[in-house]
This record gives structure tokens, C-alpha cells and sequence, in this order.
């Protein structure tokens, strides 16, 4: 039985969260002085409208270093899972999700850690896996990335199976596999439910790690008609492996009154005063190491790389970013997640603005008057 407080598990609206906000920059790799400051005081502010305006989640990103660039974007980073218990700590309603490397982080530990903040938050925990891609930061960690993925997730399913096994098993159990071997574990407490799992996949090994394994795969949303073959494709994939496996993309939100004044300030942001050094950094490195991105489709994309790390564009008028979302919806997307320049400066006028319309169509459902204006 899923945790009826974990908003992840609600068939009923298509679900919203945030990105990257524990990140320097969030999810834009721009020079602007007002570009996100990934503080715990802004994280937590954001986290207290989010949870007021009924959006379900907040996904945040594990780094370990910098794309460099004149911003060092993505130098400075919160780690998520001490964030996950504090933000959690301080809200109602929505669920945080953690995100962990399974390299740097041994499965008893994070099992643990995880249960822990399941009775902090009363169930309203996620777990996000990353089973490796970049390949700088396992220089950094002292590691050693493996240039096949069949290791890589052949790691990371092992990973997987001890944390399950920890949260499900009654007994203290050995554990005798390729890459641990564990004496008289157990997992005290245990999680209440279960959690949320999301999985970020591109290469065959990853997307069929993601079938067995996770409840959410996140995959960029490029190209709307590819997208909708894409996740029916997956959906299929998971039935036959007798899961049921949702997608969410993730997006980046240029929202203003006029049109005008929202390309104008894309312009401003994501061209003019863009990072190109980051910019170019993050790109080879997705060349590199990762198929997050279809690799036909990622030299099409550095704009925006820069504008949002490659997420899908919702720029325009209130109208014109709902029908984006709208468009999502129609894909077979199961939700998204939004970033702005500011999340806290911009997230209000999304609130007040967008999540009326959406509610109109029928893709959220409405929230009270009295939270709405929290």
C-alpha cells in the first residue's frame, strides 16, 4: 500500500514539481546578478509557497563539482538528502524527493536515511537514483566512471535490490553478491509505505533499469510527437514486464503578461548574458557520458541548454504557457517539472496566473482559495 499522504500516488491531476532548485543557478546557465541563489533560507521559502499552492514535488540534483564558465554553474549545491529531511521538516503536504548517486552513497546507509525521514515527513519522501554518467565527478570522488552501462546499472540494480531488501526483509540477512558482500544487516525502522521511485534514463540498460525498478522515468521532452511514441512505448514495456511505469519531463517557465516582454526577457537571460563556457562544458559532457539526451537531437538543443539545461520551453502570455503544459498532458506525459530564473520571485505569478487555467481544463485540481493566497 502506497503512503496516502505522498502526492506522487494522486492519479487525479497531472502532477507539477520544481527542479534543481538546491542547485547555483537552478536550471539556467545565465550571468544575470538575479540568477537563482540556491540558499537553505531561499529553498525553504520556495519550499512554503510550493506546499501552499497544493504543487506536489521538488527534485532535486546530486553534484559534486561545477560546470565552471564565468558562473561555475552548478558549483555551489545543497546535498540533497539532508535537504530532503529539512525541507520536509518544514512542510505539509508535499513530497521531496532525494537523489543519489549510487556510487557515492552505500545502500545500507541510504536506507536508512531514507526511513528516517519517511517518520519526519510522514511519508512524503521520494527516492531518485543515478546510477552514473558524469564522469568528472567520479574523478573528483576518487572514483572510476565504467565506460559500459551494463556495468554501471548492473551496479546500481545490486544497489537497488539491498535497499529493498532492507526496507521489506524482518530478519538481519548476509548478502554475498558481485559488487557487495554484507554480514547481519537490517533495516530498523522501516519505511511506512512505499516510496516513490524516479529514475532518469536514456540507453537501453537505463531505460530497462527503469522499467524493473522505478515508478517515474524523467526524460527530456524535445519533440512532442516523438515523445508520444516514446512513452507508449515504455508504458508497453513496463506492462509486459507487469509494472505500471509513469513518465515526467522537466521544463523551464519565461511567464509574463505579454509575449513580448517574456522572449525579450528569454533573450536577455538565455542568449545575451547566457554562460557559453558552462553551456558548452555541460554539452560535452552529455555527449560524453550520457544519452539523458538523443544524441541526434542534442546538438539542436544549446539554446536550450542555456536557457533551462535542455528542458522542454514554456515561454509566454499565462495562456500560451498553459497550453505547453496542455500539450504535455496530451503527449501521455504523467506531470513536469518547472524551473524559472527566480524561482521565488517567479513562481507567485505562475501560481496566480497559470494554475487557474489548468485547473479550468481539468488537468489540476483546484486548491483552496485560502492556500492559494498563502
Amino acid at each position: 500500500m502506497v503512503s496516502p499522504r505522498n502526492r506522487m500516488f494522486n492519479r487525479d491531476q497531472f502532477l507539477l514539481g520544481t527542479f534543481a532548485s538546491n542547485c547555483s543557478g537552478g536550471m539556467t546557465v545565465t550571468k544575470l546578478p538575479e540568477r537563482w541563489k540556491s540558499s537553505w533560507d531561499n529553498n525553504l521559502k520556495l519550499a512554503k509557497l510550493l506546499d501552499a499552492a497544493g504543487i506536489d514535488f521538488m527534485l532535486p540534483i546530486a553534484r559534486w563539482i561545477g560546470y565552471g564558465g564565468e558562473t561555475n554553474f552548478h558549483g555551489s549545491v545543497l546535498e540533497t538528502i539532508t535537504w530532503a529531511a529539512g525541507l520536509l521538516a518544514h512542510t505539509n503536504d508535499i513530497t521531496v524527493f532525494a537523489t543519489t548517486h549510487t556510487a557515492a552513497n552505500h545502500p545500507v546507509v541510504v536506507a536508512k536515511q531514507l526511513a528516517t525521514i519517511d517518520q519526519i515527513s510522514g511519508g512524503r519522501i521520494g527516492l531518485n537514483i543515478v546510477a552514473g554518467w558524469n564522469k568528472p565527478e567520479y574523478r573528483a570522488l576518487g572514483l572510476t566512471l565504467p565506460d559500459d552501462h551494463e556495468t554501471r546499472y548492473g551496479y546500481a540494480q545490486e544497489w537497488f535490490d539491498i535497499v529493498k531488501a532492507l526496507w521489506s526483509r524482518e530478519e538481519a540477512f548476509d548478502w554475498d553478491g558481485k559488487f557487495f558482500q554484507l554480514k547481519n544487516v537490517l533495516g530498523d525502522p522501516r519505511p511506512s509505505a512505499p516510496l516513490p521511485i524516479l529514475n532518469a534514463a536514456g540507453s537501453a540498460q537505463g531505460r530497462e533499469f527503469a522499467v524493473r525498478n522505478a515508478d517515474f522515468l524523467f526524460t527530456p521532452a524535445i519533440d512532442l510527437s516523438r515523445s508520444g511514441e516514446e512513452i507508449a512505448a515504455l508504458k508497453a514495456q513496463g506492462k509486459a514486464a507487469g509494472r505500471d511505469i509513469d513518465v515526467l519531463t522537466f521544463c523551464h517557465v519565461v511567464c509574463r503578461p505579454t509575449e513580448k516582454e517574456a522572449k525579450d526577457y528569454l533573450q536577455h537571460f538565455g542568449q545575451t548574458n547566457a554562460d557559453w563556457e558552462a553551456v558548452d562544458n555541460l554539452v560535452r559532457l552529455q555527449f560524453a557520458h550520457a544519452q539523458s539526451f538523443p544524441h541526434d537531437l542534442l546538438a539542436l538543443i544549446r539554446d536550450r541548454m542555456a536557457a533551462g539545461h535542455g528542458g522542454f520551453p514554456l515561454t509566454g502570455t499565462p495562456e500560451q504557457v498553459a497550453d505547453g503544459i496542455a500539450s504535455l498532458h496530451a503527449a501521455g506525459f504523467r506531470g513536469t517539472t518547472l524551473s524559472f530564473v527566480d524561482y521565488v520571485e517567479e513562481f507567485p505569478y505562475f501560481r496566480d496566473n497559470v494554475l487557474p487555467l489548468l485547473e479550468e481544463r481539468g488537468i489540476r485540481i483546484p486548491q483552496p482559495a485560502s492556500a492559494v493566497a498563502a
